[in-house]
């Protein structure tokens, strides 16, 4: 029998993150509007001021064009037997893979709130990857070595994610 569960975690208060989704929206539209004015102007008569102005506000039009699905972000675990796929999601349209991890290769997992979740992103040398939205929520870390390189992830799993990965963890792995 297989054990498949998939969860997607999102920001539990969201009203600062839509805010600023529209105002860039805003922002896009208005500096792209200026920007294609000014450059109506130059034609008119060359001035390097209005050329960099020009050039700055049709910049940003287009980094906010590219860049503006990232304040809506999500997490999204995918446990199917015994691997768990970690995936973010801009905006609902854009998915990012962020890998796979056998859960049977962890060195370590558990709440973060244990003394060994402490004890491990305290040593040097560590690096820390943290896949989370909300700092409030009931975190859990792995961690594990790969190619001599010490790594943890920081998630926030639900109470049944964590209980399948519980059932697939080697003995003595998981730290309370």
């Amino acid at each position: 029998m297989d054990h498949f569960m998939e969860e997607v975690v999102v920001k539990k208060n969201r009203v600062v993150q839509e805010l600023m989704y529209y105002a860039a929206n805003i922002v896009m539209v208005v500096s792209a509007i200026l920007g294609f004015m000014m450059l109506q102007w130059i034609f008119t008569g060359f001035n390097i001021t209005l050329l960099i102005n020009m050039v700055l506000l049709i910049g940003l039009a287009v980094l906010l064009f590219l860049y503006k699905d990232r304040l809506r972000t999500e997490y999204e675990y995918t446990f199917t037997n015994g691997e768990l796929d970690f995936a973010q999601v801009y905006n609902n349209k854009k998915r990012k893979s962020l890998g796979t991890m056998r859960v049977k290769n962890v060195d370590s997992f558990g709440p973060v709130e244990s003394d060994h979740f402490r004890r491990v992103i305290s040593t040097p040398g560590i690096k820390a990857k943290n896949w989370f939205l909300n700092r409030d929520a009931k975190l859990h870390y792995f961690y594990y070595v790969k190619d001599s390189i010490k790594n943890i992830i920081v998630f926030e799993p639900s109470e049944d994610l964590v209980e399948f990965i519980r059932k697939y963890l080697p003995h003595g792995v998981f730290s309370a």
